[in-house]
């Protein structure tokens, strides 16, 4: 599913028809009724973690003020010049996923963002599945031909048409009402308000440092992209528990956490794509052939994991002899 730098590329697109009045809905979702959108005023649009959030108020109604202005707006505002910043596109993982991969995202999404009943809310909470993007005054078009060599455009949930002439659109997402954001900026990575002690606590647990990096409890919007990533770059294996860690290395892997998700933005704010080291590769940048295993909690979701055995060597109780974790 779509990390954290996706989703704040997706906020971006939406905040410029932040105070416009939907003027015609249209869309496929089933969980709500989209003609409830209908004449009502897009308020304003937030993103925490892996999650969009749209707040909607009736359009007779006096605006209220928006959140404060984040440093992603801030950086949109005086880098105007960028031609992405305009570019109304895409903003998804960068490589294809085989289809078990999907299948088991679909279910981790299901799991990680579950649904509770809640009374009818301003906040429309927007969770994205595998393959979810938003984008702006366009549609998007099939890029291959399916299985059974049809070119079907993907379907939208949900299509909002502004009174000023602009649209949204969103794909393979999740819709719900809401009576406010369920966030706590406090664990957003690419939050200015991200609490590193927090995050450094959660390391420092006797867990493998792989499972602890994708609880969203304590590193909201991290994915599985970034996991892989920033292990190698801080060379620690996967299953190392994070309590074997020194603290050194544990702020290395936050730095790398937090540098590398604010670089994947910034190029994705550009235009530009991102070129994994090992996520999906066979080879390291150094050449070491790369090992593969499905990681995670004995009753949680498990992950696809790629590692060097030289570059990322295990620290385990015991001999650490890293032929010895598959």
């Amino acid at each position: 599913m779509p990390e954290g730098p996706s989703v704040r590329k997706f906020q971006l697109l939406t905040s410029p028809f932040v105070g416009q009045v939907v003027a015609k809905v249209g869309g496929s979702s089933r969980k709500l009724s989209v003609n409830d959108l209908n004449a009502l005023r897009l308020q304003d649009s937030q993103v925490h973690g892996k999650n969009l959030y749209l707040a909607f108020v009736a359009a007779e109604g006096p605006l209220g003020p928006t959140a404060e202005e984040t440093v992603l707006q801030r950086e949109a505002a005086c880098g105007a010049h960028c031609p992405a910043q305009a570019q109304q596109g895409q903003g998804g993982a960068p490589h294809p996923h085989s289809r078990d991969e999907e299948l088991k995202e679909a279910q981790h999404s299901r799991s990680e963002a579950p649904e509770a009943a809640e009374g009818r809310g301003n906040w429309l909470r927007i969770h994205f599945g595998m393959f979810g993007s938003v984008r702006a005054n366009e549609f998007s078009r099939a890029s291959r031909a399916n299985k059974r060599g049809d070119w079907k455009d993907p379907v939208p949930r949900l299509v909002l048409h502004f009174e000023g002439g602009g649209f949204l659109v969103f794909y393979n997402c999740r819709l719900l009402w809401c009576s406010s954001p369920r966030a706590d900026p406090a664990s957003d990575i690419l939050s200015v308000e991200f609490h590193r002690g927090r995050a450094l606590r959660a390391l420092c647990a006797p867990d493998p440092v792989c499972y602890t990096l994708l609880d969203q409890r304590h590193f909201s919007g991290l994915g599985n992209i970034i996991k892989n990533e920033i292990l190698y770059l801080a060379r620690i294996h996967p299953l190392t528990p994070g309590s074997l860690l020194a603290l050194s290395d544990l702020e290395h892997l936050l730095d790398c956490a937090v540098q590398f998700s604010s670089e994947w933005l910034h190029n994705k704010l550009r235009g530009q794509g991102l070129h994994p080291q090992v996520y999906q590769k066979e080879q390291c940048p150094l050449g070491h052939p790369l090992m593969k295993g499905t990681f995670g909690p004995s009753r949680g979701f498990k992950r696809l994991t790629w590692w060097c055995p030289q570059c990322q060597p295990a620290v385990l109780p015991g001999d650490g002899d890293p032929s010895s974790v598959t």
